[in-house]
């Protein structure tokens, strides 16, 4: 697709529809701040433009559709997987700024809200009320929901809760020509035609730009109770996550830190942890305060008889916040081993935990490198990171192969290639080893009837001819 570059008459038509001049940037030392975000690569805009209303976006994409010019949705940019990357260039609509709308409407059980939002204002909001937003990205303190939208974010609490798509009623979406269009209701029931919300949530703005959104909330459990199991096998560790939720308990959180990570966290910070154990689960179950004991003292008994060296049940708020306090180091602590961090998010089917574990023990020793695995267990939506450096550019090749066997272990053993951080252009090139050429021809169809133009976020989901996964250009 061959796009028109942004040119003086282009700038000149855009100044016509954004009122105050500072919400468009032009110069290259501007522009330098929206060329990354979390994930891998370097792309230059030509313009980015930070609308505050729904009528100044929809005006920005119909001159970019009339004018044949890229335009590339952006909230805080904490994608892992280059969703919000301008890689042709064109134009970046900042959608931050959009934050005018928080709206709690409780005897609704909704929130009505602006894609600038950051998803922690979202929680205390909900949370004022005695209400609940479930979803739980691990960056909610800075993620925008229109990020979260776009990607379909899930966190945590998707074991029991679900992700973003889950939550969402209805939206307020300018369409590739810049037309603006309302999907969806606040109603919790509503079958009339297509599904055009769930189409548009974590369709990473291929189809067009959210610029409203009404989520559903639900109240908030009454007590939460949280149990720390130690393994001294990973392998085993699975096994118990399997035997737990098939036992009839459900938790609200099952998360896994291998011996990697427990090292990095207690060099970082230290907290208390087995650092000779290879694994450590941390489970969470909520709702009344009678079924919260017993279930989590029957996960307990079910840890141990699998072969748990240890469990501990937090006897107060204080020291479960403690042993979550964990799971949140992780990132930064594993960060200060090597100063690369590839995140990845392959999923695969409960039953296979302990397969996926296997294999990626396989892998980090194949390709000699520093693979950390944590993430949640208990929908299987695990977060094998490789900690390297950049400026090796052999290390980069070897993590490069070892991604693509993680990502093909995952399709083998029925898996997905993610649960919760998007394709972007990371993992454009492997949609085909999961959809199949049919599968993926299908969705390139629902594209080009929406946006024949390719204006929305081109190279995203989609890979380009020959396109292979690459860690050191870009």
């Amino acid at each position: 697709m061959k796009y028109r570059k942004v040119d003086a008459e282009i700038i000149q038509r855009v100044r016509q529809n954004i009122a105050e001049p500072k919400r468009i940037l032009t110069e290259k030392q501007d522009l330098a701040s929206y060329t990354f975000d979390a994930s891998f690569g370097t792309y230059w805009p030509e313009l980015v433009v930070q609308p505050i209303t729904t009528q100044e976006v929809a005006a920005i994409v119909k001159l970019a559709d009339a004018a044949k010019i890229p335009v590339y949705p952006r909230g805080q940019s904490t994608s892992l997987s280059g969703g919000p990357l301008p890689v042709e260039g064109g134009i970046v609509l900042d959608l931050s700024k959009m934050v005018h709308k928080l709206e709690v409407i409780p005897d609704d059980l909704v929130a009505i809200v602006s894609p600038g939002v950051l998803t922690a204002a979202i929680h205390e909001a909900a949370e004022q009320v005695g209400l609940m937003y479930p979803p739980d990205p691990s960056s909610s303190a800075v993620s925008t929901i229109g990020g979260n939208l776009a990607e379909n974010s899930g966190g945590p609490r998707g074991l029991k809760y679900g992700v973003t798509k889950d939550y969402v009623l209805g939206l307020e979406v300018v369409t590739p020509q810049g037309e603006i269009i309302r999907t969806g209701s606040r109603t919790v029931k509503n079958v009339t035609g297509y599904d055009l919300t769930k189409l548009l949530v974590g369709s990473e703005g291929t189809l067009g730009i959210i610029t409203e959104a009404t989520l559903q909330l639900i109240p908030k459990p009454l007590a939460t109770a949280t149990l720390l199991c130690i393994f001294d096998n990973i392998v085993t560790s699975g096994e118990a996550i399997s035997k737990v939720l098939t036992s009839g308990i459900l938790p609200a959180k099952m998360e896994i830190m291998d011996q990697a990570c427990i090292q990095a966290v207690e060099s970082y910070q230290p907290l208390g942890l087995p650092t000779d154990a290879e694994a450590i689960i941390l489970i969470e179950v909520d709702g009344h305060p009678l079924a919260v004991e017993e279930e989590i003292r029957d996960a307990a008994r079910i840890c141990e008889r699998i072969g748990a060296r240890h469990v501990q049940i937090a006897s107060t708020a204080t020291d479960q916040a403690n042993l979550w306090k964990a799971r949140k180091l992780v990132s930064p602590a594993i960060t200060r081993l090597k100063p690369t961090k590839i995140s990845e998010d392959a999923t695969v089917p409960r039953s296979q935990i302990p397969t996926m574990f296997a294999r990626l023990k396989q892998i980090r020793k194949k390709y000699d490198v520093k693979l950390v695995i944590f993430g949640h267990a208990g929908d299987g939506n695990l977060h094998p990171n490789i900690i390297a450096d950049k400026r090796d550019p052999d290390e980069m090749k070897r993590v490069e192969q070892a991604v693509e066997e993680i990502f093909t272990a995952a399709i083998e053993l029925g898996g997905t290639l993610s649960g919760e951080h998007g394709i972007g252009n990371m993992k454009a090139p492997f949609m085909e080893m999961e959809l199949g050429a049919v599968g993926l021809d299908m969705m390139k169809r629902i594209k080009e009837s929406w946006d024949p133009n390719h204006i929305m976020n081109p190279g995203k989901i989609f890979p380009a001819p020959g396109q292979r996964l690459n860690l050191t250009e870009g």
